[in-house]
């Protein structure tokens, strides 16, 4: 069985463990993405086009400085920046969502700059598969 009929036969939340998918990390009260975080986003896009029964949420997501309001308002650009640009490398729109959860899911709890830097993400997670 190929790679592609291997994936296709297993489900969402199984794939997603397989990590295929890289982060990509934000400056601090930033939504761009940057230079080198493209080559993340560009591996990422060549991923969704090989497998293109994956469905994907991008989710982004903030440090713990700052109101509970501004980080969902921040982790929302942060998604949708991610999302706007797997969709200029040819991902299907109708592919992928967003999610914003703000600080609510921190990768670590430190208070400081190393943890928060690692929170300042968004996160590409295969959530479902088309038929």
């Amino acid at each position: 069985m190929d790679e592609y009929a291997r994936l296709k036969a297993m489900a969402a939340d199984e794939i997603d463990r397989m990590n295929l998918l890289g982060i990509v990390y934000f400056d601090y009260d930033k939504a761009d993405i940057r230079e080198g975080d493209k080559a993340v986003l560009a591996k990422n896009a060549e991923v969704l086009k090989k497998f293109d029964f994956l469905r994907v949420t991008v989710e982004g997501h903030c440090d713990e400085r700052g109101t509970v309001e501004y980080n969902l308002a921040l982790g929302e650009r942060r998604a949708k920046a991610a999302y706007d640009y797997l969709v200029s490398l040819g991902v299907p729109a109708d592919r992928l969502k967003t999610v914003s959860y703000g600080k609510e899911i921190p990768s670590c709890t430190e208070s400081n700059e190393g943890c928060w830097s690692r929170n300042r993400r968004a996160k590409s997670t295969v959530t479902g598969k088309t038929r």
